[in-house]
């Protein structure tokens, strides 16, 4: 097997600077704001939005696929396509490839922000700010880069038809979902677009889980409400003390985090041969890189534990195949741990068809991404460039807490009010990380105050889950005949 096992580039991160033109806001007015996004309309009608239809030249959707697969671990792309052939939601979850190809090809608008990127319903959820309380925000950002607004917008709409097909909700029932997402982002989109600069900067739409627990209590049944606040007691023990308990396991006194390949594999299993003396120096340099990326005072704070073991880990669907690691460090005691994930941050599926990142480090592209789009960021959020020591190849990675309150809401038993209050949260949550990263005034001048957008983005989403249905059919197929592997229920 292959050795993947990180050790610090020799070289300093590169970085582009921006040029002007994309770090200088243009200082006009509110009106003449108005008038641009108003006369976008002209260019890119919002009726087209939902005129999408499969181009006569798509390309093969597995062959897409593959193509992403290329890039990543031979050995665990199969337990990729085990995941997404789960249903075809989870199909859509790791297809943001796919769905990028498709919008390549439509019409744009001139309107641009920072996307996430793969905006779909599961991509939102739970997570701890610096403050220590649960909020609820955008929570993935692997595939973040500028680009037109409406791209999120389609991501995330065409998700809740995909799950309310999943569901076996009636078709009038996803339409009024589907609608109410879109309603939800463009209503917000209009109230952020009021508000002054720096107020709009300021303002925490990330909203705390309790404000959510309240407002819903009256919207949504009383078994749906009961699972959300399970899942919310869970997410709020997700922190390293229980990563620590789960994870890992007394070797010699010592700690170590268990083995359980193929989904974790601990760093001397990977390294074979090699002399464990450089495994250590490696990482080191590793956590030195890491810390060069923090703030001072985050810095101070990483310098307070010490390195212990590492494991390659297996996560997500779309992500299974690019490399992820974990760490484990300790603190004052072996009672005080602090569990950090490295995630490997290849280009975003959008370069292909949009503008190259700025930045040269694709870690660094995730992490001031993130920062920009959340109101609250997870402290330990930073990059690091490795060598792998056989291929040498520079490889990079962004890195957060491994667990930090980080959860989902349960779709998979909601009903249909609550499946569209939870797109209401969503499609809100997209406009506030929208609004702070683009021009509010210039996208909600786009949008209007009619339902124009919204019903072109239901009609899209309708036509999308079909295509997208046929892309999970053809992945079924082409497993069936042995074209590609899965290795399912793992």
């Amino acid at each position: 097997m292959t050795v993947e096992a990180p050790v610090a580039s020799a070289r300093e991160p590169r970085w582009r600077p921006r040029s002007a033109a994309e770090t200088e806001l243009a200082h006009v007015g509110v009106d003449e704001r108005m008038r641009i996004g108003r006369g976008t309309r002209r260019a890119v009608s919002r009726s087209s939005h939902g005129d999408w239809q499969p181009a006569p030249d798509r390309r093969d959707p597995i062959d897409l696929l593959e193509e992403q697969a290329g890039e990543r671990l031979p050995e665990l792309n199969p337990i990729r396509y085990g995941r997404m052939l789960v249903s075809a939601f989870t199909f859509f979850r790791g297809a943001a490839y796919v769905m990028a190809s498709d919008l390549a090809g439509e019409p744009r608008t001139s309107l641009q922000t920072q996307l996430c990127g793969d905006a779909h319903l599961s991509n939102f959820g739970t997570f701890a700010g610096p403050h220590r309380r649960l909020v609820f925000g955008l929570n993935d950002f692997d595939e973040t880069l500028p680009g037109p607004f409406e791209w999120d917008v389609k991501r995330l709409v065409a998700s809740f038809e995909v799950a309310g097909r999943d569901r076996g909700f009636a078709a009038p029932k996803r339409e009024a979902i589907d609608l109410a997402v879109a309603c939800s982002y463009r209503q917000a989109m209009r109230r952020f677009a009021e508000l002054p600069t720096l107020e709009l900067w300021y303002i925490h739409i990330d909203r705390s889980i309790e404000e959510i627990v309240a407002e819903w209590s009256s919207r949504v049944s009383r078994r749906q409400l009961r699972r959300f606040e399970r899942d919310i007691a869970k997410a709020r023990a997700r922190d390293s003390l229980r990563a620590f308990a789960k994870l890992t396991r007394l070797v010699d006194d010592r700690p170590r985090i268990i083995s359980a390949p193929p989904l974790i594999v601990p760093i001397e299993e990977l390294a074979g041969n090699e002399h464990p003396e450089r495994i250590e120096r490696g990482v080191h340099a590793l956590i030195n890189y890491y810390g060069g990326t923090l703030p001072g005072d985050r810095r101070r704070l990483l310098g307070r534990y010490r390195y212990v073991h590492a494991a390659r880990k297996v996560v997500g669907v779309g992500s299974v195949g690019t490399r992820a690691w974990i760490m484990l460090m300790l603190g004052r005691d072996p009672g005080d741990p602090l569990l950090l994930q490295m995630k490997e941050a290849q280009p975003s599926v959008l370069e292909r068809f949009l503008t190259p990142s700025v930045f040269a480090n694709h870690g660094q592209r995730v992490v001031e991404g993130q920062r920009l789009m959340q109101a609250t960021s997870d402290i330990m959020l930073g990059w690091i460039r490795t060598t792998e020591w056989v291929d040498g190849i520079d490889r990079d990675f962004y890195v957060r807490q491994l667990w930090d309150g980080k959860g989902r809401v349960p779709v998979d038993v909601m009903d249909p009010e609550g499946l569209r209050s939870y797109g209401e949260l969503c499609g809100w949550a997209l406009a506030r990380a929208h609004a702070r990263a683009g021009d509010a005034v210039a996208i909600s001048a786009y949008l209007g105050s009619g339902r124009s957008f919204d019903r072109a983005m239901a009609l899209f989403a309708g036509r999308y889950a079909d295509q997208n249905e046929r892309d999970y059919d053809a992945l079924r197929r082409a497993v069936e005949s042995g074209r590609i592997e899965a290795q399912t229920g793992l």
